[in-house]
């Protein structure tokens, strides 16, 4: 540990930053599995529903406002989608980058309520740079303000073959990876922010990604968390069969603690058991409540430390290269904070609070006029539910591939479902009814003859040309 240390130590990282890494990198030489058999816990089945909670009087929202930060996690580049610079500056609305509404959201909440809430960003290395300077000409007074921007930590890469600090000479960035979004808790420590915003009368924290327009600081549950006076609380929402592989809420049977069991930490017996959406109901939304005093005092009885369970991800030092030498990278989540606090709870929140765009099908619905832009600059649906895209990966995986092919995104207000396979190219004056599927068999983009398209598959194939 001591040439991590040196390390992170040159790297100007903080204590608390040190400190979250030699907790991780103990349970990777440990050996620890982090594995929770079924045995050993119970299924969550009663919870509190956002929906049966009502909002404080007007002014009291008021106080509470002047009270709370909304922090987004903004350091993810949106690599899988081909992306280079951070995913919050593609345009997902009018023209509006997810940063422009997150923005505007703030002001809007500010002005209605006739209280500054705090903003703050959590960028990483690779995102803060381009994000800074993006809000500088379009909202400049808000990244201007004081702790504005959180600046994520960064881990040394462990060789896998000696358990110690990789070498890459070739690019020393590439020895270093991100630390999940666990890091916030040692970033807002180590940074002295967690103490400012405590100087400033800053109570509750509301966390949540930046590329889910669906979390919006919502008062009635502000209310709720304060009254509570609850340390942590985690927006969940009920597992449906597409949820099934993804992690879930339990309780602990030995401590009675609520923990997140994600599917790493399952043997294939438990497997079927796990994948239960009847029995484990509710999966984390990443959209959670903190409150920062009972955060510090739990810092501070623990060393400056909150034992997070350990995710390990077996790479290489360069993830483009194969042949380069594996490493581990230690991260942790963020989530399962809920198992450090004594009194933590959860609340059942509709799936409209869980949008997050990850891929490329997820941005095309979202462009389209299945969703609108309210007054209060929130992204929902438009349609009674929204439609089911799904794009093929070979020609719309990446951002720029897939505006390429879209001179225009049609219409999915009315669509279940819409399934492209094969390069299509949409043009403006397209709407889609139903469940219609598009394939094109060649190699060459082929457009789609723009007209309202209902229930319908359409081959788009060109006929073989004749020997």
């Amino acid at each position: 540990m001591e040439k991590f240390e040196e390390k992170m130590k040159a790297a100007g990282l903080s204590e608390a930053a040190i400190g979250a890494f030699r907790l991780n990198y103990e349970q990777l030489v440990a050996g620890v599995t982090g594995l929770m058999p079924e045995k050993d816990i119970e299924a969550v089945s009663e919870l509190p529903h956002l929906k049966d909670l009502e909002a404080s009087d007007q002014g009291n929202l008021k106080s509470l406002l002047e009270q709370t930060a909304v922090l987004k996690l903004n350091g993810g580049l949106g690599t899988s989608m081909g992306l280079e610079k951070a995913k919050s500056l593609l345009p997902v609305k009018d023209g509006k980058t997810f940063l422009d509404l997150i923005a505007e959201q703030v002001v809007y909440t500010r002005e209605k309520f006739g209280s500054k809430v705090r903003f703050i960003l959590m960028n990483s290395f690779s995102t803060s740079e381009d994000t800074k300077a993006y809000l500088s000409k379009s909202h400049g007074e808000l990244i201007r303000e004081e702790d504005a921007e959180l600046l994520q930590n960064k881990s040394p890469k462990v060789d896998a073959a000696t358990m110690q600090p990789i070498s890459w000479p070739k690019d020393p960035s590439q020895e270093w990876c991100p630390p999940g979004h666990g890091d916030i808790y040692p970033s807002l420590l180590g940074s002295g922010m967690l103490e400012r915003l405590s100087k400033a009368g800053i109570k509750y924290l509301f966390v949540s990604n930046s590329d889910n327009l669906g979390a919006t600081l919502d008062v009635s549950l502000l209310s709720y968390f304060a009254q509570s006076d609850k340390a942590f609380i985690m927006e969940v929402a009920e597992r449906t069969a597409a949820d099934k592989k993804g992690g879930h809420l339990c309780r602990r049977l030995s401590d009675g603690r609520f923990m997140l069991r994600e599917s790493a930490m399952c043997t294939d017996d438990d497997k079927a058991s796990f994948e239960d959406i009847s029995k484990h109901k509710f999966f984390n939304t990443n959209n959670l409540w903190v409150n920062l005093p009972k955060l510090k005092a739990k810092l501070e009885a623990s060393n400056g430390v909150l034992k997070l369970p350990l995710i390990k991800n077996k790479k290489t030092v360069n993830p483009r290269d194969s042949s380069s030498p594996p490493v581990f990278q230690l991260e942790t989540a963020m989530g399962s904070a809920i198992e450090c606090f004594d009194d933590p709870g959860a609340v059942v929140v509709p799936r409209e609070r869980f949008a997050p765009v990850k891929t490329t099908n997820d941005l095309f619905g979202l462009r389209s006029d299945a969703y609108k832009v309210t007054e209060a600059h929130t992204v929902v649906l438009a349609a009674p539910k929204g439609p089911l895209v799904k794009l093929d990966d070979k020609h719309y995986k990446l951002v720029d591939k897939m505006d390429a092919l879209t001179d225009a995104v049609p219409s999915l207000i009315h669509a279940t479902s819409l399934t492209v396979k094969g390069p299509v190219r949409f043009q403006a004056g397209t709407s889609f009814t139903g469940d219609v599927l598009v394939t094109n068999e060649s190699s060459e983009p082929q457009a789609l003859p723009p007209k309202a398209y209902k229930d319908s598959i359409v081959n788009l194939t060109p006929a073989a040309v004749p020997a």
